[in-house]
């Protein structure tokens, strides 16, 4: 069933919003000192492609840095890409095969807002998750 609802998002949704984040990510890297948010954006590149399956997790260990990083990004680009997300879940959910892919969209707003300190991890991993005290 992922599979299906991943081709199906990525003729519908997925190209569209994948285009998007790799030209935040060309952008990134042409500046230079915001190669950073160029790898994130391409991260969520890929993510917006074939997110069925995968989830995506904040890191404990995100600092001082990731936040002052992700107030940067959603001034920059996040909230043009968050836009299009909520865009593009609107026009999913206006049909009833549409509204998982519209569901989707919208679970990827808060990643499009805030992509530093959060990971792209495979759904229903055994990861542990290692907290030190």
């Amino acid at each position: 069933m992922k599979t299906i609802l991943n081709i199906i998002w990525l003729v519908l949704a997925g190209f569209w919003m994948a285009i998007g984040y790799a030209a935040a990510g060309v952008l990134c890297f042409i500046l230079i000192i915001t190669i950073p948010f160029g790898i994130a954006s391409f991260r969520m590149a890929n993510y917006a492609l074939w997110p069925f399956g995968r989830t995506v997790e904040r890191k404990p260990t995100a600092g001082t840095a990731s936040l002052l990083g992700n107030i940067i990004w959603l001034l920059v680009a996040g909230i043009w890409l968050a836009i299009g997300h909520i865009t593009t879940g609107l026009a999913l959910c206006a049909t009833i095969i549409g509204i998982p892919l519209g569901i989707a969209s919208f679970k990827m707003v808060p990643l499009s807002l805030m992509p530093l300190g959060a990971e792209i991890v495979p759904t229903g991993s055994n990861r542990e998750v290692i907290v030190r005290t």
